[in-house]
């Protein structure tokens, strides 16, 4: 059973899946617009399967052969596995860490520390834990936004008829205010999940009742579990 089959089964709950934005991948023109040259790296850093996909498809518009000699480095073996899907995998030229930022840049070490490393990131997204321990180790590396967070219309829900939101990303924040300018939380109860969603969600006013992940809460739907329980 799913933990989010024991919030339905212990406490009769009904639970909603729906997504406040979709990522794409920036276009060819929008890409070109940071000056960033694909040719000019010899390693990339990918943390989403998104980012993977939008750097193939961009290599591809661009005219963009990518060398078999090309290194990657992904954040965890799930990210790594994904390369897959565009490269035939050769566990020579891809290293995955554990998540952190630290065990991906430890991958480099002396051996792989000539490389220049394109960083992939969403377009907004801080990535200072990964490029300020990228700095200090003297690597040679640049930030490239490849894709986008693109706000869905959420106009069909009536947000006050339900008890508790969770909220996983700063685009979800942007998404709400968007779709619901007047929004006022009135008594939802909102769960906040991972660090970056805590300063946009204090900027846009909203309380958080659910924050996590701890240790006690590896997931949201263990937190809500323990929420309810405790109320």
């Amino acid at each position: 059973m799913t933990a989010y089959e024991t919030l339905q089964g212990k406490f009769k709950a009904e639970v909603v899946f729906r997504p406040f934005f979709k990522i794409e991948a920036l276009s060819s023109r929008e890409f070109r617009e940071q000056r960033v040259n694909l040719p000019d790296y010899t390693a990339v850093m990918f943390s989403s399967r998104h980012a993977i996909d939008a750097y193939f498809k961009l290599a591809e518009e661009l005219r963009f052969k990518v060398p078999e000699t090309m290194k990657y480095f992904c954040s965890t073996e799930l990210v790594a596995n994904y390369l897959q899907k565009h490269i035939v995998f050769r566990k020579r030229k891809i290293f995955f860490g554990n998540g952190s930022p630290e065990s991906v840049v430890a991958l480099i070490g002396p051996k792989h520390k000539g490389e220049k490393f394109l960083v992939t990131k969403s377009a907004g997204a801080n990535v200072d834990g990964l490029t300020n321990l990228l700095a200090k180790a003297g690597i040679d590396f640049t930030e490239a936004e490849l894709v986008k967070s693109v706000t869905q219309d959420l106009h069909d829900l009536d947000l006050s008829t339900y008890d508790i939101i969770a909220l996983y990303n700063p685009a979800d924040v942007k998404s709400l205010q968007e779709n619901f300018p007047e929004f006022k939380q009135g008594k939802v109860k909102f769960a906040g999940w991972g660090k970056s969603i805590v300063p946009a969600m204090e900027e846009a006013g909203l309380n958080i009742d659910i924050q996590g992940p701890t240790p006690e809460a590896p997931s949201v739907a263990r937190a809500i579990e323990l929420f309810l329980q405790n109320k």
